[in-house]
């Protein structure tokens, strides 16, 4: 079989992926070994921990790039996988890859199989995959937002964004969005429940926060830094809770020092206030909290409770430009290429 693939052409040295970062390969599809699957893609995810891992060196240039997928099971030679069975795996940007034994880097991704019947395929790597346990461990689990509070989601309309402000409404809380074009602002509060969005492409935005947050901020949901955070850090609370997830605006900036640059913006609030920051690694939480994130999400996306929207992309050949445009902020839900269309 030919195996179609996007490779890390070069270690990024632009603060946005270009055309020449990637390079395009057609190979023959591997042979699993013992203990291995041969699976095709149907979903790829794109997010934004890839652009980090890609200009950090962690991801190899003439590495196949690295992406969370769904898949399904075209050979097997492993005891717990049939063929035609749908995973969650790590295939990264290609259509064929192998699954199992010595194959997936992160221990904490072991392939999972998955039912079609019991929800759409697409939410394995979105509501119901790692994007909502993100969502999920950061705000339940990390900052505990109670009844009455006032809990703030930068990128309210992306993946996590979405599904934080929906667990907090769960929870009572008001819920308070930052988000870019007014369509996104429209769509987290008429659709996902929102009681407020204020826009960061506006002149004052911290002066919209304010208004939007007459209590103050008790808890913050960090996606995207910046000015965005600087208007924030005017509302926090005494004691307020900070999950630290991601800091989408500054991804083009140096890495070493990005996360360092952050605190140092915010140290003496956070001393004067008493806040507490938590640094967001969702491989935490596989083993404690993956098992009751599923129950709870997966009740609340069938009851209706929680809703979610992809940004879907047809054909692997779009993969860096979904990237780029994921990044840019130029996304309008959860980012995925449907790399086999007939298939998914």
């Amino acid at each position: 079989m030919n195996n179609e693939m996007w490779r890390l052409a070069r270690t990024p040295p632009g603060e946005l992926p270009e055309r020449e970062d990637f390079a395009w390969s057609q190979e023959s599809a591997p042979e699993p070994q013992s203990g291995q699957v041969l699976t095709r893609t149907l979903f790829l995810s794109m997010d934004p921990y890839q652009w980090v891992r890609r200009r950090s060196g962690v991801e190899a240039p003439g590495a196949v790039c690295h992406g969370r997928t769904v898949a399904q099971v075209v050979k097997s030679r492993h005891d717990q996988f049939a063929e035609g069975d749908y995973l969650f795996n790590t295939n990264g940007w290609q259509q064929f890859g192998l699954t199992g034994d010595g194959i997936d880097p992160f221990g904490y991704m072991y392939p999972r199989r998955l039912d079609p019947a019991a929800a759409p395929l697409s939410t394995a790597i979105g509501v119901l995959g790692m994007l909502g346990l993100t969502a999920y461990a950061g705000l339940i689990v990390q900052c505990n937002p109670q009844a009455g509070e006032t809990v703030v989601v930068s990128a309210a309309s992306g993946g996590v964004g979405q599904i934080v402000g929906q667990l907090a409404k769960l929870r009572g809380c008001r819920v308070v969005g930052i988000a870019g074009a007014p369509e996104k602002c429209r769509f987290v509060v008429e659709e996902l429940g929102f009681d407020a969005c204020v826009s960061h492409l506006q002149d004052d935005i911290a002066a919209d926060l304010k208004s939007a947050c007459p209590d103050g901020c008790d808890v913050y949901f960090e996606n995207v830094g910046g000015e965005v955070f600087a208007a924030v850090l005017q509302q926090l609370n005494q004691g307020a809770r900070i999950s630290l997830c991601g800091m989408i605006s500054q991804y083009g900036t140096d890495l070493t020092d990005m996360r360092k640059r952050w605190q140092a913006t915010g140290q003496a609030d956070f001393d004067r206030l008493d806040v507490s920051v938590h640094d967001l690694f969702v491989g935490n939480f596989v083993d404690s909290h993956q098992a009751r994130f599923l129950e709870e999400m997966g009740e609340y996306v069938r009851s209706g409770q929680v809703q979610y929207r992809e940004d879907r992309w047809n054909g692997l050949e779009q993969a860096p430009m979904a990237f780029r445009a994921m990044l840019e902020g130029r996304n309008f839900g959860k980012t995925l290429v449907v790399v086999d269309p007939d298939a998914a």
